[in-house]
């Protein structure tokens, strides 16, 4: 989350009243309310009181893109469960949540000092790129999803409800076949298939955007997307923006790689629910979808704004997904070889 320009203007009543009921304020002429910028899905503000700072975040019904992208509300409560769950199993690797409204669905959290927490993306778009991070980042997510992994009490805060498929699979694998028909056959399949797991608690937007340097580690923040899932899906969502970064800065585009199989390693030597080997094939068989997904389906990066750059994507994922690998490695190098061209 980034500060936008200081401005002298409240949230709206309800989220006054709101937090007025969690008796996290009481006067709202005593605070500071400042709008955060960095999404688009939400309603973000930072609040300073006396007493402390912290985080407001609701969720809007209509994400902020130039497609037309409904989603439900609810998922700020599965937003919720999964910062909650987390916790438990990784302390420190998410926000404190200090209250949640149900009916206006929306929470508030700590708030996280940018001095002490750097974002991620900042780093990368920099080219500072960090092997161990990346590493440590892959840890936390495999040790959350085998927290989580077959756990029949986190299988009741996430019931289905085709909330996932509505923010992710329809937008980012489906709606891709509509510029690449010939590719709709693979890009449902795995629509259907990663929507017909419920193996592990998923995050869903594993991204540097949402990934802060924390000082005793990574701390993941935005979890909107949260469901029961397949865990494949967040390694490749992670991983697709460490090779997409190689077009917003190509001079780190060595850094960058040598962050791809640190988190790999990590990651799958954390699981335990299932073969290592039929988790990575399943990430290798979404990481193509999902680079495509990126320049030609509903939420393009913003930062991949020429077609030379949409091209090397497409040359290099379209094959890939008719012609999927079973090991991450092997999208790496096909990678590296399409930026040499």
């Amino acid at each position: 989350m980034n500060h936008a320009p200081a401005e002298n203007h409240l949230p709206d009543a309800a989220m006054i009243e709101s937090l007025r009921r969690a008796g996290l304020i009481d006067d709202p002429a005593d605070c500071r309310f400042e709008p955060l910028t960095g999404g688009v899905s939400s309603d973000i503000w930072r609040i300073d009181t006396r007493q402390r700072s912290f985080c407001v975040k609701r969720a809007l019904p209509k994400l902020k893109v130039a497609a037309d992208w409904q989603a439900p509300v609810e998922r700020n409560r599965f937003e919720v469960a999964w910062y909650r769950i987390a916790h438990r199993i990784v302390p420190g690797a998410v926000p404190e949540i200090l209250f949640h409204d149900e009916r206006e669905m929306l929470c508030a959290m700590s708030f996280l000092d940018p001095q002490r927490h750097r974002l991620w993306k900042a780093e990368l778009r920099d080219g500072r790129a960090d092997p161990g991070f990346a590493g440590a980042v892959g840890d936390c997510l495999g040790r959350i999803h085998a927290g989580t992994a077959g756990n029949a009490e986190v299988a009741k805060d996430f019931p289905a409800n085709g909330i996932f498929h509505a923010i992710r699979l329809e937008p980012y694998l489906e709606a891709t076949a509509a510029a690449h028909p010939d590719l709709r056959e693979p890009l449902f399949g795995l629509s259907r298939r990663t929507g017909g797991l419920r193996l592990a608690m998923v995050h869903g937007d594993v991204s540097p955007k949402n990934i802060l340097i924390g000082p005793q580690g990574p701390v993941f923040l935005d979890a909107e997307c949260a469901c029961l899932g397949d865990p494949a899906f967040d390694l490749a969502f992670c991983l697709n923006h460490l090779l997409l970064k190689s077009l917003w800065n190509p001079a780190a585009q060595a850094a960058f790689g040598a962050c791809f199989t640190p988190l790999v390693r990590a990651y799958l030597a954390r699981v335990d629910w299932e073969p290592a080997a039929a988790l990575e094939a399943r990430a290798a068989s979404l990481l193509p979808a999902l680079l495509l997904a990126r320049v030609d389906g509903k939420s393009p990066v913003e930062y991949i704004d020429t077609e030379v750059q949409r091209d090397h994507v497409r040359r290099c994922a379209r094959p890939l997904i008719t012609r999927p690998p079973t090991r991450l490695d092997e999208i790496l190098a096909a990678w590296n070889k399409e930026l040499a061209s």
